[in-house]
């Protein structure tokens, strides 16, 4: 975005990536409040109790943010002057506790659509989902805050990181939960269809990123590069899906994967 002065111009590009991650944000909020989703579930409520499906769909929902939010902010990158890259991200941290509270709104506005939920119900899930709550979009926020300051546009590492954790994750656990009845032998709490969706979607997201940036000439697209995505999409899909990246966090392990192989290959 150039407007001739580039302070300017990044305080433009401030104000506009902000209303985007705000706009996305309250977007998936009115999802959440209207309960369009519940449709969307496949396992309908006569195989699954009624809080099941309820709490089936708040991760639905939760998961379409996680998602989203990080690949749109991504895009937003190219209207930003690179000197002044830091600090448009500080100015942009506070879409990060959006998201948070965004998780937590989804929570609350889809609780509201399900009168019928047990009250009690309702609170032991909040106290045993307190990790994932607080945890899960702490270090997600982590991930976008790095990858922005540290490697920024002109590294293949910053788009393998966000693609693989947005893109990757996010609908390796959407397509799971969904179709993932054939478990993998090592992790019962994993299944093969979403490990397949999440390399899928990583490498395909990461693919997709490399051209973006490629014609904005802040890296150059090539066969090398694609190999060095694939490598590590294969990585931290691997990773994603061993019994330690459930007992720790897959936002943790999954970004922690891509930084260092992608240290490595690229």
């Amino acid at each position: 975005m150039a407007l001739g002065n580039p302070l300017v111009s990044d305080i433009c590009a401030t104000a506009l990536t902000g209303s985007i991650a705000l706009f996305l944000l309250r977007f998936w909020g009115e999802i959440a409040k209207q309960g369009f989703l519940h449709q969307v579930e496949v396992k309908i409520p006569s195989v699954l109790s009624n809080y099941s499906f309820y709490m089936a769909t708040i991760t639905l929902n939760r998961k379409l943010v996680h998602v989203s939010f990080g690949l749109v902010f991504m895009l937003c990158w190219p209207t930003v002057q690179f000197w002044a890259s830091r600090g448009h991200f500080s100015s942009s941290c506070s879409g990060h506790q959006h998201h948070f509270n965004a998780s937590l709104g989804i929570w609350n506005n889809e609780r509201r659509g399900y009168g019928e939920v047990n009250e009690q119900k309702w609170k032991l899930q909040l106290t045993s989902s307190i990790r994932e709550l607080l945890k899960g979009p702490l270090y997600y926020a982590a991930t976008l805050t790095l990858a922005c300051i540290i490697y920024w546009r002109t590294s293949p590492i910053s788009i393998a990181v966000i693609c693989n954790l947005c893109a990757g994750d996010g609908f390796a656990d959407i397509i799971g939960r969904r179709f993932g009845s054939l478990k993998l032998p090592y992790n019962r709490n994993k299944s093969v269809v979403g490990s397949a969706a999440m390399a899928a979607a990583s490498l395909l997201a990461s693919i997709g990123y490399m051209y973006y940036f490629s014609s904005f000439r802040f890296v150059q697209a090539s066969w090398e590069m694609f190999m060095g995505f694939l490598v590590v999409t294969l990585a931290s899909t691997l990773v994603e899906s061993l019994p330690i990246s459930t007992d720790i966090d897959d936002n943790l392990t999954v970004p922690l994967t891509s930084i260092l192989v992608g240290t490595l290959v690229f």
